[in-house]
């Protein structure tokens, strides 16, 4: 079976949700099924054009616009005549965007999936055109695709409330807490090289945009009172330049440090050595980040937004979204309560069983080809 992915840059190790998403999920479904022949259809300016193969996935550079605006539609639609050329059985569109292609790819004769990463239409970064278009896209993944997968449980239940007479195609697979790799790295060393002390350091990851709160966050550091030498991190960079961008860094200074875009080896020794994670985000699908530090056992602040919540942290881990008074009250607060149950997360949000849940969708939309069956399973969802 060919299946075909869209709808992000590409992989390996390129800045988004997305991106992170596939790059945990593909490699496992490959594993344990050595069937299905799988191809991520990447915009060449940002992936290695020479890197043609991860882990099993074929990597496919196709010309892409770099557009704020336009760069995931034309980018989709590339994608999506050039998977019908090669007859792919499948087409995974990966965002509520891309999923505008969705009645496209079922006239072409696609098997269709759409993955909902969250409602892009609530993000500040959008005007009134490009929150309608993503409504469209929205709605038009839920009329036109064989099967709709969420990330999160108020996700996938806000889906089937709004859009009822589609409810049975939507399906809840979460993302999952990884195991980040440590490759190499000594933890005195990297964090001296980026101008921070173990416990020292309050961090932040992720795209510098609005809806990510980052902004709230700095405001309430400045107006805190952390322990003498407690510095903010903000790890992470933005695809586009933006007024919010240089607004953003121009605010660094000895005490608000960033870090930009940082390897996963580096951020498993920044969660693991941070004296608090923050997630101030206004919106999020299921926030791949706050997983990864949860999965590291760091101690946990986030704002209450419904996504947030579903990682099912303790109360004193939420903060009301976009109060930057009470956000800095806590900053200034003892954080040991507020340590993640790493266990608990790694339970719940497992990569392995949401590639497996994925690998059957797939198998539920089309017989694999001749010779080759659908893994067998246990009752427990383990591969045989």
């Amino acid at each position: 079976m060919k299946v075909f992915i869209t709808g992000l840059r590409g992989i390996p190790e390129i800045m988004g949700g997305i991106e992170s998403h596939c790059e945990e999920l593909l490699p496992r479904i490959k594993r344990t099924n050595t069937d299905l022949d799988i191809s991520v259809l990447c915009r060449a300016p940002y992936v290695q054009r020479d890197l043609r193969n991860y882990r099993g996935i074929s990597l496919v550079p196709l010309p892409s616009p770099r557009s704020r605006s336009f760069e995931a539609i034309v980018a989709t639609f590339i994608a999506t005549i050039y998977a019908w050329f090669q007859r792919a059985d499948v087409l995974h569109i990966h965002g509520i965007g891309p999923a505008l292609l969705a009645p496209l790819a079922r006239i072409l004769g696609f098997k269709v999936i759409v993955t909902h990463h969250g409602a892009d239409y609530e993000r500040e970064k959008w005007g009134r055109m490009a929150k309608l278009v993503l409504r469209i896209g929205e709605r038009s993944g839920l009329i036109w695709a064989h099967r709709v997968i969420a990330v999160s449980p108020s996700l996938a239940l806000h889906l089937k409330e709004i859009f009822p007479s589609q409810a049975e195609k939507v399906v809840y697979i979460p993302n999952g807490a990884p195991k980040l790799p440590s490759g190499g790295v000594d933890a005195r060393r990297t964090l001296a090289d980026l101008g921070l002390k173990p416990k020292g350091y309050v961090l932040a990851v992720g795209r510098l945009v609005p809806e990510k709160g980052l902004h709230d966050l700095i405001d309430a550091f400045k107006a805190s009172s952390p322990p003498d030498g407690v510095v903010l991190a903000i790890a992470g960079d933005a695809n586009h330049d933006s007024d919010y961008v240089r607004k953003l860094r121009s605010q660094a200074n000895d005490r608000i440090i960033f870090l930009n875009f940082q390897p996963r080896p580096v951020l498993k020794c920044l969660y693991e050595n941070c004296s608090l994670f923050v997630m101030p985000s206004y919106h999020e699908g299921l926030p791949i980040a706050a997983l990864e530090a949860a999965s590291c056992a760091a101690p946990m602040l986030l704002s209450d937004i419904a996504a947030n919540r579903d990682l099912g942290l303790n109360e004193d881990c939420y903060f009301p979204v976009g109060d930057t008074a009470c956000l800095s009250g806590l900053l200034s607060a003892d954080h040991r309560t507020r340590t993640a149950d790493a266990h608990m997360v790694k339970r719940r949000f497992d990569w392995d069983t949401s590639a497996i849940n994925t690998a059957d969708v797939y198998y539920s939309l089309i017989a694999a080809p001749s010779g080759a069956h659908a893994p067998k399973r246990s009752a427990s969802g383990a591969v045989k």
